[in-house]
């Protein structure tokens, strides 16, 4: 028995599962997880000392690769001073003038501790400016675990194949709207039935807890322009893509302006960190300025802060991380489809700048259905054999592949190679 195995043998006795989040599992290739001792760079290493090229980035913050130097040094710095004080710092301030100073739309901005609370935090912010209850979100679009979001929700529910969750009454949820992602009439129909109901739309930019499915042309303008005429909100999660497609999120890469933002790790370097930010006048209901109250011990800890700085502020100065990245993430994922295609098989891959995924299916993936389509059991054999050759993914279909700047043309083509090998196999 390895040493994973037999950490995974005494966890699965103290912990649910024995992961502390479902995304962690490795249930659904049929393996159990690796239990990872350090990283660095590109890569990782698990307690059996087997060494992945990592493309999970602790699932997206790690742009900069792992234990990048200038985060390192200034959380040592900062850990120096203290773990915790739950009062006001001069960390959380310039953090939070950094953030507005990057992102258009963002005029003011709350630390929370983690995208779920970024994102219920927003919401409750929205329908206290509005007066209004319902939300819509969409189908394969997950935006925590809070309660009202727990619906066709993506990520880890959707590899489970539980669309929902037991333990949330059905009143939480029969304020949430669901519409098609990447459909617009479905979104209509919701706004023509009740909008003057509709508090706001929540959507990430670029599906990536169903996969990687990026927008089509259009949608986004589609969905600020039904916002802008029946006074709702638009709210883009950004947990995934803030800070990692652009230096202005993807609102930025695409050109359209939401009116609350919501954040997560990446904006900690990976720590557990999160916010939520927009217009002055909806930022202004919250506590203590506003009726809409919201609240947090650890919000805007000091160690985070000071990681998050480290890398947001490093990307503020270097933009043609952003220019290299997505040219190298163009090409990588061309030449996986390409690979695919040479060996006649007709999956797709899907992808836009840093964020990919290859989906075993002969659809189109656009969509929360069309991305169900693809052969999980395909992926499965898949994922074992790239972990097996030292190539560290998700073990879930339903999870993007996150390069980053560590990452080099040579560990790249190494990992074509090896999905070569798998088609050729």
């Amino acid at each position: 028995m390895s040493h994973s195995e037999a950490l995974f043998s005494r966890a699965v006795k103290v912990i649910p599962g024995g992961v502390n989040s479902p995304v962690r599992a490795f249930g659904s290739i049929g393996s159990t997880p690796r239990f990872i001792t350090k990283a660095d760079k590109s890569h990782m290493w698990d307690e059996d000392g087997n060494e992945y090229l990592d493309f999970i980035g602790s699932w997206g913050p790690m742009i900069l690769g792992h234990n990048h130097p200038a985060v390192r040094e200034a959380v040592e710095k900062a850990v120096q001073n203290g773990l915790s004080y739950g009062a006001a710092t001069r960390a959380e301030v310039e953090m939070a003038e950094l953030i507005c100073s990057m992102v258009p739309s963002i005029d003011m901005v709350r630390m929370v501790n983690s995208g779920t609370e970024a994102v219920m935090s927003a919401i409750r912010a929205a329908r206290g400016y509005t007066r209004r209850d319902k939300i819509i979100k969409f189908n394969g679009c997950y935006h925590g675990h809070s309660d009202g979001l727990l619906v066709k929700a993506g990520s880890g529910v959707m590899t489970a194949g539980v669309p929902d969750s037991l333990g949330v009454p059905a009143g939480y949820t029969k304020d949430t709207l669901t519409a098609d992602y990447n459909n617009l009439d479905s979104v209509r129909a919701h706004f023509s039935e009740c909008g003057e109901q509709i508090t706001a739309i929540i959507v990430e930019p670029v599906g990536a807890n169903m996969g990687t499915v990026p927008p089509k042309e259009g949608f986004l303008q589609g969905l600020r322009d039904l916002c802008d005429e029946y006074g709702a909100l638009l709210i883009f999660d950004e947990v995934i893509t803030g800070f990692r497609l652009a230096r202005d999120g993807a609102q930025g890469f695409f050109g359209v302006q939401p009116d609350l933002t919501t954040f997560g790790k990446i904006i900690g370097a990976g720590m557990p960190v999160g916010a939520y930010g927009g217009r002055r006048d909806v930022m202004e209901m919250v506590a203590p300025v506003g009726a809409v109250y919201q609240a947090g011990t650890l919000s805007g800890n000091p160690v985070a802060m000071a990681a998050g700085m480290a890398q947001i502020g490093y990307l503020n100065e270097h933009p043609e991380l952003y220019t290299n990245l997505n040219q190298t993430g163009d090409w990588f994922f061309a030449e996986m489809e390409r690979i695919v295609r040479e060996a006649g098989l007709p999956w797709q891959v899907n992808h836009i700048g840093s964020l990919g995924s290859l989906f075993f299916t002969e659809k189109t993936v656009t969509d929360y259905e069309s991305a169900k389509t693809s052969d999980t059991k395909q992926y499965a054999a898949y994922c074992n054999h790239m972990l097996n050759h030292g190539i560290y993914l998700a073990p879930a279909q339903f999870e993007a592949m996150f390069l980053s700047a560590a990452h080099t043309r040579a560990e790249l083509e190494q990992t074509l190679e090896t999905l070569r090998g798998y088609f050729e196999a």
